[in-house]
């Protein structure tokens, strides 16, 4: 489990805590023995965005002129999209309290969205003078939530509640808040069921699915990752334990 942990902040992000995610993130992406990754918050927010009251300059900008680094600090936060997206193991966004802009963000970038009762959401960058489109947020919530609603939480930057979220298909569930990192928890379990490489690989081809402009393309990307994963062992393992109706024990092999 990964916690984001500046509670007094709402867990706002600063220089320290976004290096630190994309660290994990390294860390977990060659870590066999982590199948599935859940995503919350400490205290009483997942995370309330940037924090205004100083970012901080991204690493290694110390020799940097103005708008390099802060173009450099754009990239260190933008990046942690393309970073949570290349990571072999699902992520599940476990969302307690307020997940605003960069917040957001990260409940976007994520493979699955649960959110406690207490949770609420807003694209908080066009409420402080910026352009509602950041770190990924104008191409992602379009393709969860649907274009219409997306336009119109992008330019009004509206706090919408978890009961709204559910309705228009942001959290998948909305479950009492002491409930939440139980129900994440056995939803990784239902993906442990399953073999690392077929979650891998479906996680690789769902996401790379979105930006495909034909179907043809992504049928052939599928059945290339369906002849791979059909002649591994735990393939084999998966078909037993289903005949055999008991537990299957992967080896990711």
């Amino acid at each position: 489990m990964i916690r984001l942990n500046r509670p007094e902040r709402l867990n706002a992000m600063t220089t320290e805590l976004v290096e630190g995610l994309h660290q994990v993130l390294d860390h977990i992406a060659i870590d066999s023995e982590c199948r599935v990754v859940i995503l919350t918050g400490a205290g009483r927010g997942f995370c309330a965005g940037l924090d205004l009251t100083g970012y901080g300059d991204a690493p290694n900008t110390e020799d940097f002129g103005a708008v390099q680094r802060s173009f450099a600090v754009q990239k260190h936060i933008a990046g942690l999209m393309s970073h949570m997206r290349s990571i072999p193991q699902p992520i599940i966004a476990a969302v307690n309290g307020a997940a605003a802009g960069g917040g957001l963000a990260l409940v976007l970038g994520s493979d699955i969205r649960i959110g406690a009762e207490s949770s609420k959401f807003n694209v908080a960058f066009i409420r402080v003078g910026f352009s509602a489109c950041d770190i990924g947020t104008s191409w992602l919530l379009p393709r969860i939530v649907g274009v219409a609603r997306a336009q119109e939480l992008m330019l009004t930057g509206r706090v919408i509640d978890s009961a709204e979220a559910y309705r228009i298909g942001l959290l998948i569930d909305r479950v009492a808040d002491g409930d939440l990192e139980k129900v994440a928890i056995a939803k990784a379990e239902q993906i442990m069921l399953n073999t690392p490489f077929g979650v891998a690989l479906t996680k690789e081809a769902m996401w790379t699915a979105l930006e495909i402009p034909a179907m043809q393309s992504a049928i052939d990307l599928e059945n290339r990752q369906q002849m791979m994963a059909s002649r591994t062992e735990d393939a084999r393992e998966a078909m037993l334990a289903f005949m055999e109706k008991r537990p299957p024990n992967f080896q990711n092999k």
